[in-house]
């Protein structure tokens, strides 16, 4: 899984896998779902990702079940 946010579009994505795009749903206004040709989901993607969402550029990571942080930039 990638997590990337681009400043300059404002834009937060999340890979969940690899592959190419072949649909999207816009699920709400600004949240768009993409889908591979089999219909998997493989990204999220935020639009004005700023303005919903508290520091889109720091991403902290933590498993289930532990209190410790796995990740953070």
């Amino acid at each position: 899984m990638k997590v990337i946010y681009d400043r300059g579009t404002d834009t937060l994505s999340i890979i969940l896998r690899p592959g190419n795009v072949a649909a999207s749903d816009e699920v709400r206004e600004g949240l768009i779902m993409d889908y591979d040709k089999i219909g998997q989901l493989i990204s999220i993607e935020l639009l004005d990702a700023s303005e919903q969402v508290n520091r889109p550029h720091a991403v902290e990571f933590s498993m289930a079940g532990t209190e410790e942080k796995a990740g953070q930039s």
